[in-house]
């Protein structure tokens, strides 16, 4: 294996966006759970992911959702996270809960609604210049539930012109990112259901459109790892959202249900470049906590994929090399394998110590009584939750 030092120099590039929707409440579709000290306010949302940078060192941006997460006034809200030690990262965008939207929204038939929602992204795109955020992401909840209930080839050409208008009005430091999902909540075909779409309709718009793999919107059996492979090999894998699956769109913490895989992906993001400081490679968590609480949870999370990252950088790539062009199958897979199999645990604690951070985030957090002030402040109001 490579060695252990030698490999974690690269630890530093490693950051992750968090999600502001995971600190406030969510569920299952037949039930929202509300928690003591959930978040009333995106500034509650944003003290809370800025926990989790301070304890890993891993979480620098926040990721927003409008209109979940709108204010009137972003350069105040941009300063108040900038004083938290954060800042504040991608914004997503929301065309699937209004009834408006029920058939569509930038493949909608009717005109008026494509536009609304085309207008919906220029506010968007307004966040992101007043908060400087560099990519807009999109997904859609659009498609058919039943044979011939839409037309599919007309949906596709809908969202190319849809998505072309708001490419248009992207800054000259700005980018889309599109998101794919082979289902759910349409349950005959979504409009953009694989890879090889959202590739096909970013590659048509340009160099500042890319692809948003997100972890858990693959049918089971789905090799991951080759598609970002193939994306990096292409250029146009712009970001990640991580979570973990067992059957569908689970918003499971990443790493959880298949630390493997999570390790095989962190591997070709590496081989392929993606990580460091010449990346434009955004990796982020799109996570819902449902039973467990919010911050440790997103602790664990970006925890889980430093583990793996720190795995996959110990994968000796020349005594691979050697072994797969000589083609001993046994050895290219023990070399990979060893990698993956080695308990990094303690010296990253060790590498976070080095670094004015706690060894054990997950202890410090709960020994801090953070989650026991904000039990008791966060009483009255409206608890933030994504609205289902």
């Amino acid at each position: 294996m490579t060695d252990m030092a030698a490999g974690f120099g690269r630890l530093d590039d490693l950051a992750i966006e968090v999600p502001s929707w995971a600190y406030g409440n969510s569920g299952t579709r037949f039930k929202v759970f509300g928690t003591p000290g959930t978040p009333r306010t995106v500034h509650e949302k944003i003290a809370d992911a800025a926990q989790v940078q301070q304890l890993t060192g891993l979480a620098p941006l926040v990721s927003l959702h409008i209109p979940w997460d709108k204010v009137e006034d972003y350069d105040a809200l941009t300063a108040y996270a900038r004083d938290l030690g954060v800042g504040l990262g991608t914004i997503n965008s929301n065309t699937f809960q209004d009834d408006d939207y029920k058939f569509g929204s930038l493949t909608h038939v009717d005109a008026a609604v494509r536009r609304k929602a085309i207008d919906h992204h220029f506010d968007c795109l307004d966040v992101m210049d007043a908060t400087g955020s560099r990519d807009l992401k999109i997904w859609l909840a659009d498609g058919t539930n039943y044979p011939g209930q839409g037309d599919m080839r007309g949906r596709q050409d809908r969202l190319a012109e849809s998505l072309q208008e708001i490419y248009a009005r992207l800054g000259a430091e700005q980018r889309m990112v599109l998101e794919y999902k082979f289902f759910e909540p349409a349950t005959y075909h979504t409009d953009v259901p694989d890879w090889g779409t959202s590739y096909a309709q970013t590659l048509a718009l340009g160099e500042k459109a890319k692809v948003c793999l997100d972890t858990g919107h693959h049918a089971p059996g789905t090799n991951i790892e080759f598609i970002v492979m193939q994306l990096l090999r292409l250029g146009k894998l712009g970001s990640f959202d991580f979570n973990s699956r067992f059957y569908a769109d689970d918003d499971l913490i990443v790493g959880a249900a298949d630390p493997y895989q999570l390790f095989r992906i962190m591997f070709e993001v590496i081989r392929g470049e993606g990580l460091g400081g010449n990346s434009e490679v955004a990796l982020m968590l799109d996570q819902c906590h449902n039973l467990e609480e919010k911050i440790p949870g997103q602790i664990r999370s970006v925890l889980n994929v430093q583990e793996m990252t720190a795995r996959a950088l110990l994968v000796d790539r020349v005594a691979l090399a050697e072994a797969q062009n000589t083609g001993d199958v046994l050895t290219a897979n023990a070399v990979f394998s060893d990698a993956f199999y080695t308990d990094v645990r303690p010296a990253l604690a060790t590498w976070r110590e080095s670094r004015g951070l706690p060894a054990d985030p997950m202890a410090t957090f709960a020994a801090s009584g953070y989650q026991k002030k904000i039990n008791e402040e966060r009483v009255g109001g409206t608890q933030a939750g994504w609205g289902a």
